[in-house]
Formats: structure tokens, sequence, C-alpha cells
């Protein structure tokens, strides 16, 4: 039903406005164009209104030493245009754009472009983004989970000992102060991180005091220095027993955290705004009430089983199905503002990730299915005696339940563990929680993950040649394997066909001139006038539809087209044809 509705909002809801994280729009002088004289600005217009660091944009000359600019700033009024002045005199020869921002919802994207100027030089310096050092991307990510992971414990056990089992329990006394610990550790982490993070650098720099004054003044470090606050009073909440007047406290300390989140991450740029913002908070609550509640419940499945009864499971049985409905309506309405097309499910790294995601709560959902079942035999048993209460007696030297009746001798039954449904549902709670945690660490990639939309609306941009109208060239080359049906085409359109980056889109036709599906398809393009190549294209296969928009090709010229087509295991052919490249 998820999945459906998910399919449902994409189709109908269409191509939108840009949403979230930052994409490269355009860039003036484009990806590899060749000017006659040398530009005085580089403009770059993103997406998204992006935050500048101290060196957001670097040019490296031809002879691969960094040129000296007075560095880059916004265009009056654009907080998604991006200008830098370059220096008068620059010498004939293709230079490179190297840059790092930070989109409006906290995270840093960066890339390359290169230009020339008179004419490309012979050798030119790899075009690649700003390198991130990954002891700190790895450092963050990891306190980023912790801290999802130090809420959900918090919250849920909070809401499981209020709601269902009606007050504190001895075996989840240590789960709070360990849930504000990872909490507190987590926060302070990503607080110190937050610095190189942005920039790429080492985790010397966490404690510069320029780097945390600079992140101490920004949106995430506010957000972070809020929810060390609000962490500080949920502590002082649950020093005392769990009672009524606290649970009243607990709720906008439960929501502020939960903004902190929110504020910083991609709810907080792009379309509706306000509206997503409120659908995160409510998303991340019932994700902690329903992931930390499993938390509590198997800790008492497993610790102390005697403090759990039929009628508290039921309760939490019935609060997981509220959580379940919220997480269902927030999931495909943040779906949808992330992804903006069907496309974009399957063809973006965030459209995987989050039909990963969704697969994972489906098995989530079946084990809840698996829970509720057993937690309604356990509730639906016969009661043992109407006028029986049990009391503590030792057998064999251990403690056992026994039931007493008013008038009558004791009866020993077994403990809580010898009941068989109590036993499932352990098992099927642990399924439970092991799925859950796999379902925290795939959402944790995904808000550093650049959304389908923001990613196909880049794309489109960059790939749109300078004079608006879309410029492309379709070549169809013939193949014969030399076996039975063994002969087609190839029909390859390369667009914009211009120096720089350009998109490749290719489908094989069998002989009757229909679509064929091909096991390997391989392309490569080589200037043989200037013995440039071959540049391998890196054909993805999307069921028959064989693309990639990453191809660069750095010269004009005659280019010459070498495909490979392998029809089965053993059989294949390698065809050529020329193509112009303005």
């Amino acid at each position: 039903m998820l999945l459906g509705a998910v399919l449902v909002l994409l189709l109908l809801g269409g191509a939108g406005p840009a949403s979230a994280h930052a994409g490269l729009g355009s860039t003036d002088p484009r990806d590899g164009t060749v000017l006659d004289a040398a530009p005085r600005h580089i403009t770059l217009t993103f997406t998204e209104s992006v935050g500048l660091l101290d060196d957001s944009v670097r040019v490296i000359a031809p002879d691969n030493r960094p040129l000296r600019t007075s560095g880059a700033a916004h265009v009056d009024g654009s907080s998604d245009t991006v200008r830098l002045r370059l220096p008068a005199g620059l010498e004939d020869g293709t230079y490179t754009v190297a840059w790092r921002v930070v989109s409006a919802d906290s995270h840093p994207v960066s890339g390359a472009f290169i230009f020339s100027v008179g004419e490309p030089s012979a050798t030119t310096v790899a075009v690649t983004a700003p390198a991130e050092d990954p002891a700190t991307t790895s450092l963050y990510n990891l306190a980023r989970y912790c801290a999802y992971g130090g809420l959900a414990l918090l919250i849920g056990v909070l809401v499981f000992t209020a709601a269902v089992l009606g007050g504190p329990s001895e075996a989840l006394r240590r789960l709070i102060p360990a849930a504000c610990l990872t909490l507190l550790v987590s926060t302070t982490a990503l607080l110190l991180l937050r610095g190189p993070y942005e920039r790429g650098t080492g985790l010397a720099d966490a404690l510069d005091p320029a780097v945390l004054r600079a992140t101490l003044t920004s949106r995430p470090g506010l957000a972070l220095l809020a929810r060390l606050a609000l962490l500080a009073g949920a502590f002082l909440l649950v020093r005392r027993s769990w009672r009524r007047p606290h649970a009243v406290l607990g709720v906008p300390l439960a929501l502020g955290l939960a903004l902190t989140w929110a504020a910083a991450e991609h709810a907080s740029a792009g379309i509706q705004v306000p509206v997503a913002i409120t659908s995160s908070v409510l998303h991340l609550l019932a994700m902690a009430v329903w992931l930390g509640g499993l938390t509590a419940l198997l800790t008492v499945l497993y610790r102390a089983p005697q403090d759990l009864t039929a009628p508290a499971v039921t309760r939490f049985s019935r609060l997981a199905f509220g959580c379940v409905a919220v997480l269902t309506v927030t999931g495909v309405y943040q779906s949808w503002r992330g992804l903006g097309s069907f496309n974009a499910l399957t063809g973006t790294t965030y459209g995987r990730l989050l039909l990963a995601k969704l697969a994972a709560v489906t098995l989530l959902l079946a084990a809840a299915a698996v829970s509720r079942r057993w937690t309604s035999h356990w509730a639906a048993q016969p009661a043992r005696t109407a006028a029986t209460e049990r009391v503590p007696e030792l057998v064999g030297g251990r403690a056992v339940g026994v039931s007493e009746p008013v008038d009558g001798a004791p009866v020993p039954t077994p403990p809580p563990d010898g009941d068989p449904h109590r036993r499932a549902l352990r098992r099927s709670v642990l399924v439970e929680f092991v799925t859950g945690v796999l379902v925290l660490v795939i959402t944790t990639l995904l808000t550093v993950t650049l959304p389908g939309r923001a990613a196909s609306e880049s794309a489109a941009a960059q790939a749109a040649p300078a004079g608006g109208a879309a410029a492309a060239s379709t070549t169809v080359v013939p193949f014969d394997v030399g076996t039975p049906n063994g002969r087609g085409r190839v029909q390859v359109e390369l667009s914009p066909g211009r120096v720089g980056r350009n998109q490749v889109q290719a489908v094989v036709l069998g002989s009757d001139g229909g679509l064929s599906t091909v096991p390997e398809l391989r392309m490569t393009f080589t200037l043989r006038a200037q013995d440039v190549g071959p540049i391998d294209a890196r054909l993805e296969d999307r069921g028959g539809y064989w693309v990639t928009d990453a191809l660069r090709l750095p010269l004009a010229g005659t280019w010459t087209m070498r495909i490979t087509v392998r029809t089965t295991e053993i059989d294949q052919v390698t065809v050529e044809k020329d193509v112009r490249v303005g």
C-alpha cells in the first residue's frame, strides 16, 4: 500500500521546483567551452540558495598551479548565484574550476568543470571535485546515526514507560541515561566536526577556534546548540520518576528536539517549507516512539517479563499502529518532495536508497504483523482463575509464579517465560528491532544524499546548450554477430554533441526493428586526429535502455565511436561510426 501510494504521488505530482540539497544549475563560462578571450568573471548558478566557505571556488591554471583570486561572493540579491573575479592577462590553455559550497539544507556539495582560453591545453588537470577527508566524513555520519539512535531511545523509552507500562520499570532504568549520554556525546561531536565536514578538511580543524566560531554562528550550529539546551531540560525531567505533570513538559521537549533536525535538514529548503518541516517533525517523532518503544519492549521481555502483561503489550500494539499510520502519510509526502519524478526513483542514488528503505520498512511491517498476531493470541488466552492472585514462591531454589485461590491451597503455575505466546512475541520483536536498526542506517544515508529532484534538475540545467534549444545528434550503427537472428542496429543519441559534458542514450534494435535486450553494450570515443582516447562512455543498463550523462569530450572534431555489442555469453561484435563534436 505504501509503495502504491508513493507511485501514485510521483505520477500525479509531476515535476516541480527544486527541493533541497543544492545542485549546480549552470556556469559561465559553460563546462568545456573554448573562448577567444579570457573572461573577467566566473559565475556559478545553483538550484537553491548556498552558503560560501573561505575557499569555495578555486581556479587551477594550465600549468597546474592555483590562480590567486579575491575570493567568491554572492551576486547582489541572488543567494543562489556565486561570482569570482579573475585576474587580468590569463594565458591560453585549459583552466579547471573546483567549487565547494553549503546548500540551504546544511549539506556541503562540490564539483568541478573546465573551460579553455584560445585553445585547449595538450594536457589538462584531472577534473575532480574538492577532496573530502574520509575520516571526518565517516565520523560525522557515525555521529549523525548515533544521534538518531539516542533520540529514538530517549523518546521511545519514556513514552513506553508512561503510556504502556503506566510507571517506571527497573529493567528500563539504565536505558534512559544511556540515551541521554548517547545524544549528548553525538551532538557535541557533530558540533565539533561540523566545520571540517563542511570544508572537507581533517580532524585537526575540529578544535580550530576560527572554524568553531563560524560553526556556532551558522544555522546548523545554532540548531545543535538548541539541541544541547533541550537535552539538558530532558535530563532534568527524567531524573525523577515519570509522573503526569512531567509528561506535560515532555511533549514540548520532544517536539523541540525533533525540530532541531527538521530546521537543519532537507525540510528546511525547497518547496513547501512549513509543510515539510511539520511532516519531518511528525515523521521523526513517530519513528522514535515506534523504534524506541520496540527497544523498551524487547528489554522488558528479556530482563523482566513479569512486568509485562497482555493488556500492556496490546496498548503498545495500538500505539505502534498509530505510528505506522503517521510514518506512511509523512513518508509518502517526503518521497514525492525529494524525488519529483518517477524516473528519479531508479535513476538517482536518492531514489535507490529510498527503495532500499521501503523494502526495509516492508520487512519491518511484516515482523510487526507477526508480533501483533502473537499479541492477540496472548491477550485472548483464557484467564487462569477469576479469583486468584499471584504470589512469589521459591521452588527448587528459584522463584516461579503461583496461583493462590482465596479458599484453597496454592497451585504452582509456569513462570512468565514458560508462556509460548510470550516466547514467540520475543522472537518477532527481536526481528523488528534488528530491521529497525537497518532502517535508521538507511535514513541516515538519505539525509546526506542529493535528493532525486535536485539531481535531475541540476543535470537537465547543465545538459541544456547555451542557446537554450536542445541540440543532439542521432546515429544508427548496424551490426551482424554472424549467428541466426544476429543482425541489428544500435541507435545512439549524443546530446548536446559539443565539447564538454555530454549525455549518451543508446538502444539496440533487432532485425525486425523492435527493441532488443542484450547482456552488454560498451562504447568508447577516440579523436584519432589528435591522438586522444579512447574515452569510455561507461553506459548504464536501465532495462534495455543504455545511458550515461557523464561523458566528457575535451576537444572539437570528428570522433570515432566504437561500439561493442554482446548478444549472448559468447557472441559479440564491435562496430565503428564517426560522429562530429562541435
